[in-house]
């Protein structure tokens, strides 16, 4: 369900519709993971209340509570959806740096931490 159908084998993709036309709420589903999917690759956001409308009108308590998340900053999860920029480099900087904190197993300070991180640069 959560590749992308075209890149699914035929044998899958058959079993995948099979699965889909014997249960309508894993159908629904399915539509509704594809339709975020889509605007996330396409930076559609302007879309997204369209898609919690249509999620809501569903009974399916899991992606309600996801759609209560998204709801909670809207305009941010909108702007994320829609604008080009990706935060994607300095959580990959975040991540090194606590990789290398935690090689130090809480017993250097600040001032060892910073040398390192220079050094592993």
């Amino acid at each position: 369900m959560l590749t992308h159908p075209d890149t699914l084998p035929e044998r899958e993709r058959l079993k995948l519709k099979s699965v889909l036309a014997g249960c309508p709420e894993l159908d629904a589903f399915t539509r509704h993971v594809r339709a975020f999917g889509n605007m996330l690759t396409q930076l559609q956001g302007d879309q997204l209340p369209q898609w919690i409308k249509a999620v809501r009108a569903d009974d399916l308590p899991s992606l309600h509570t996801f759609a209560n998340g998204l709801e909670r900053d809207l305009a941010a999860v909108t702007a994320g959806l829609t604008l080009p920029w990706s935060s994607g480099t300095v959580e990959g900087h975040v991540n090194r740096i606590k990789m290398i904190k935690r090689q130090t197993y809480g017993r250097a300070g600040f001032g060892l931490l910073m040398k390192r991180v220079l050094l592993a640069s």
